[in-house]
């Protein structure tokens, strides 16, 4: 595998999570703790948890973005249909995180081409060094990788932001079209870094749960809409892969979506005369967006096809990051939902297992 190497730092923020010292043999622990054994097809509780330190936020362009970082921490990388875990090294010095969101709207943008250049007394030490896309169940959707570091000292750190790929509707509609770029300065201690709270989950480890969402005031965290407080009228839910989805219809599509963004069976009329169809494919219990997906639809109506073609990948500050396509659906269809690609996210551990079969998901759209 290739493995990139990044020279990192920290900050001399307050972790967040479990307070408290911990000696230098908690702190090796907290690298590789056993895997849970018999771990299920699913979400699942990992063998431990751990909290993070707050670097800062800064602009880049349109968007926001923080800058965190944790223990290292090994994680499983997604190809096709299988994983492959990625081992913690012995060089590896901390887990670098970063999210990035519009700041009007507070909503996560799940982002898949994040760079850093690394920079130390006016010296380049690494340029464009791209981060992983990943899932965390205590932080959601961000990017970040398992960073060697070079030392206690001052860093200068510029994480590059390219235009966001996913079609973009509603509020966020002709914005972050345009790289931008945000820099941190950060102030690295080894001492620091070991003082972040670490704990063992002997009594839950291996149940299907998941741990509690991180709270943070200088960020927010990626998140989809109650089915309640979905714009439009739920027709439909359902779970496979042990991934939950909500489908809801809306009368017109949203601003910025047009039949022509996806390939489909079209029907009759103008795009802003026919209904939208909205996938929310979301984690169990915290209710992430699951991005990366190729999902599908098909809508039956007395045994004709109305609609059949690809949903978009799409991110609506009131929808959240969800799949949609603008498509011939009314009450009393048939609709069948398929996942043509399994989600090609990293994970951290309790959802590496998770999300990686599927099967079709059928129901009958209501009122």
């Amino acid at each position: 595998m290739h493995r990139r190497r990044f020279l990192a730092a920290g900050a001399a923020a307050a972790s967040v999570g479990l307070a408290g010292c911990r000696s230098l043999f908690q702190t090796r622990s907290a690298r590789s703790p056993p895997l849970v054994s018999d771990r299920p097809d699913a979400v699942y509780v990992p063998s431990h948890v751990e909290g993070m330190a707050m670097v800062g936020t800064a602009a880049a362009g349109d968007f926001r973005v923080a800058l965190t970082y944790s223990y290292p921490h090994r994680f499983w990388l997604v190809s096709g249909d299988s994983t492959e875990k990625v081992e913690i090294e012995g060089s590896d010095s901390l887990h670098l995180m970063t999210t990035v969101w519009d700041p009007e709207t507070d909503t996560v943008l799940p982002h898949g081409s994040l760079t850093t250049t690394i920079t130390r007394d006016g010296e380049r030490l690494t340029s464009g060094k791209p981060l992983w896309p990943m899932l965390s169940q205590n932080m959601g959707v961000h990017a970040g990788d398992n960073l060697e570091l070079d030392g206690d000292g001052t860093y200068e750190v510029e994480v590059s932001v390219p235009p966001l790929p996913t079609r973009r509707a509603g509020a966020l509609g002709g914005r972050f079209g345009e790289l931008g770029t945000a820099s941190f300065t950060l102030e690295f201690s080894q001492s620091a870094l070991e003082e972040i709270s670490y704990e063992r989950l002997p009594d839950r480890q291996g149940e299907r749960d998941a741990l509690d969402p991180m709270s943070m005031d200088m960020m927010p965290v990626s998140a989809t809409p109650a089915p309640g407080d979905l714009p439009g009228t739920v027709v439909g839910e359902g779970s496979s892969g042990d991934a939950r989805f909500v489908v809801s219809r809306l009368a017109s599509p949203p601003d910025g979506v047009s039949a022509g963004d996806s390939t489909a069976t079209p029907a009759d009329g103008p795009d802003d005369d026919r209904p939208y169809l909205a996938v929310s494919m979301r984690t169990p219990y915290n209710g992430y967006p699951i991005p990366q997906a190729s999902l599908s639809a098909t809508v039956t109506r007395d045994g004709t096809t109305a609609f059949d073609g690809s949903l978009t990948p799409t991110v609506h500050p009131d929808l959240g990051y969800h799949y949609g396509a603008v498509a011939d659906v009314q009450s009393g269809d048939d609709l069948t939902i398929a996942v043509d690609g399994v989600p090609q996210i990293a994970r951290h551990e309790g959802y590496e297992t998770a999300f990686m079969s599927f099967d079709e998901l059928s129901m009958t759209v209501g009122e």
